[in-house]
């Protein structure tokens, strides 16, 4: 422990932290065997680590089966202010007795010092009597004790632990005591509290008590209490295990270990076949679609489900849904787990997953990918509650643990997203710099410009791409049901675990031209650059538009219209790590080529137009002209108008394709 505060063992590969964000594990003996502990990483905004320790924790209990919860506990440690006063620690209670993040029973520890920084805890810091009232929401037992009188407080504790193991719900300790320092090193208590830290500072210390009181019982002598405390330090300051029963790194022989070191140095650009043979996609296609005898569904699900099963036959074209769910089983069928969670993502926000189906005579229900075959790995759908923030954090700690699942969190909408922007700005982008902590979580946001104003058009991929750097993360903006099959795949199957941050469509899951080939699935993989599909003369090529998403279909079906013959249109399917050797393959078809327009729906100081210019130019060379077409730079991300809507979108098209001026 000292050392680690002394920082002897620097990383310089990476940004690391400060000593008190950082996680640590070890393992000791106990009366009851070996136990494993471990102190997950945490930054300063407080209690956010909260659902990442409970993600955690449900990962271990699904990988050991350890349904009741006897062998994983969570423990999390609060403040008294924060508990009171961040929204996050309701939502925890709130995920804690629902069917997809409950982990039985957490033990809650509040650190209750009276006092929040500097704010005066009777006035200000919160509307309630105790801290702890926040937890009353879901009828949790509270201990208050008095953290000066340590045989209370190990009396309370294993009081607490022995109703969690026996009810397997959460309980509370509000341990009441005092901060005898300031907030940090430099911190002057007394400064704003001056009547308390008088009264603290005339106060013997917690060892002081107990030791007077074991000599007044005759327990300890006096001079044995000072030998005690010497000894405790000389082996502090030399650096020996002050814990007896510490083992070494070696003393616990796991039942189901995790190796973390294949993912180390993996490359995001590591080739790895994503396709299946056609069995095996007959052979998933029907198990996906076969549906129980006695399955009544809803008349439209039921027009859903026929029409795959027609996509399995060659009979009709493959659509999002169905390769969306045919990456999961063949996954499933490899042995990866699935977990997918998010609001109303077992049917889809837009009608189009529909992973459980819902018998419309006695609402029972049936989920396909649970019922593949009796080999295939675990599948979890889960409608989560509504909250953004500690469910997305519960799926971040669960993807951390858990590196053999698919772990995807879904936005209802991709503008929901930023009620959870602390996970991603402190977790998800920069806690592999930080902490050396990998992710393979995928986030899918739905955005797209489709005239429903500024709370249901962007998942402001212009923040995601400005937290991109040193490889931390993927972004990609599939346009196609295969891209988006190839691209889930390849997310477990490379040696490679960062997080993904998926731009996933809208109305273009039923765009009748964003369909995909049983070849395609088959042969195929996924392109980070996909290039021009219709039969140009590239020698006679000119001018190219560059683009991403929805917007190429509304190019490709405009540019048809008008006959155009020397522009070209490309799509980049991968914004971040930027494919420029893909990029700049395709660009060697076209020698004549002198003007280039990078192409967005989103308003100018949005999107990726700022963060992907320089990559364009470097592709491009000096030899040719780059510009950027998009709605005019606002403070809104769109407009409220459909008409307006609908106006700016035949101006942004145009206008890339060379047909009028600037939109």
């Amino acid at each position: 422990l000292c050392r680690e505060f002394e920082e002897q063992n620097l990383d310089t590969n990476r940004s690391g932290d400060v000593k008190y964000h950082k996680g640590f594990a070890s393992d000791m003996n106990t009366p009851g065997g070996p136990i494993h502990l471990a102190m997950a990483f945490n930054p300063s905004h407080l209690e956010i680590v909260g659902p990442v320790v409970e993600g955690a924790v449900r990962a271990r209990q699904d990988r050991w089966q350890d349904h009741p919860g006897d062998r994983v506990l969570p423990v999390v440690i609060h403040g008294d202010a924060a508990f009171a006063g961040q929204g996050v620690v309701t939502e925890t209670f709130n995920l804690s007795e629902t069917r997809g993040y409950k982990t039985r029973g957490t033990l809650h520890i509040i650190i209750n010092n009276q006092i929040g920084f500097t704010t005066n805890i009777e006035r200000d810091a919160r509307s309630t009597f105790y801290c702890s009232d926040v937890s009353r929401m879901i009828n949790v037992p509270v201990f208050h004790v008095n953290g000066d009188d340590p045989e209370a407080v190990v009396r309370v504790a294993r009081l607490a632990f022995d109703y969690r193991r026996q009810f397997h719900k959460d309980v509370v300790i509000d341990l009441v005591c005092y901060r005898r320092h300031g907030h940090n090193e430099a911190d002057e208590p007394a400064v704003t509290q001056p009547l308390m830290y008088r009264k603290i500072r005339a106060l013997p210390t917690t060892r002081e008590r107990y030791a007077q009181r074991l000599m007044q019982q005759q327990v300890l002598a006096a001079a044995d209490a000072e030998a005690l405390v010497e000894t405790a330090r000389r082996r502090l300051e030399q650096g020996d295990p002050v814990v007896p029963h510490l083992l070494d790194s070696t003393g616990l022989a796991r039942k189901h270990p995790i190796d973390w070191k294949r993912f180390v140095d993996g490359n995001w650009d590591e080739a790895v076949p994503t396709g299946i043979d056609t069995a095996s996609f007959r052979n998933l296609g029907e198990r996906m679609t076969r549906l129980p005898e006695d399955l009544q569904v809803h008349n439209r699900v039921a027009r859903v489900m026929a029409a795959r099963r027609k996509m399995v036959q060659g009979e009709q074209a493959l659509d999002w849904g169905f390769c969306e769910t045919l990456a999961y089983a063949s996954l499933l069928e490899q042995g990866y787990a699935v977990r997918l969670s998010g609001q109303d993502s077992s049917r889809g926000t837009f009608f189009h997953r529909h992973a459980v189906l819902y018998d419309q005579e006695d609402g029972h229900s049936f989920v396909p990918l649970k019922n593949l075959s009796d080999r295939q790995a675990r599948f979890v759908v889960v409608d989560s509650l509504l909250s953004e923030e500690a469910v997305l954090a519960f799926e971040y700690g669960y993807a951390t643990t858990e590196p053999d699942a698919l772990v995807i969190w879904e936005s209802q909408f991709g503008d929901f997203a930023n009620t959870a922007q602390v996970v991603i700005d402190q977790f998800i982008s920069s806690g592999e710099q930080k902490w050396g902590r990998l992710s393979g979580l995928v986030m899918y946001l739905p955005h797209g410009y489709e005239g429903q104003g500024p709370e249901h058009s962007s998942a402001r991929i212009e923040r995601y791409l400005q937290l991109c750097s040193q490889i931390n993360m993927q972004v990609c903006v599939p346009s196609t049901p295969a891209q988006v099959f190839h691209m889930l795949r390849r997310q477990m199957l490379r040696r490679f675990r960062k997080p993904l941050i998926v731009i996933t469509p809208k109305s273009m899951l039923r765009h009748p031209a964003a369909l995909s080939t049983v070849n395609e699935i088959c042969e195929g993989r996924f392109h980070a650059v996909l290039g021009e599909v219709d039969a140009l003369d590239a020698s006679r090529v000119t001018r190219l538009v560059l683009c991403m998403g929805k917007v190429y279909y509304d190019l490709v079906e405009q540019r048809r219209n008008l006959g155009i013959q020397d522009t070209a249109i490309l799509r980049i399917e991968q914004l971040y790590p930027f494919p420029s050797a893909a990029l700049v393959q395709q660009l060697q078809q076209y020698p004549a080529l002198r003007q280039a327009v990078w192409c967005q729906e989103e308003p100018r100081n949005q999107g990726a137009w700022y963060s992907q210019k320089h990559h364009l130019e470097q592709a491009l060379g000096a030899a040719v002209e780059l510009e950027c077409v998009s709605r005019p730079g606002q403070a809104s991300s769109a407009s409220g108008s459909l008409k307006v809507h609908q106006a700016q979108q035949a101006a942004i098209v145009a206008a890339a394709l060379g047909v009028s001026g600037k939109p």
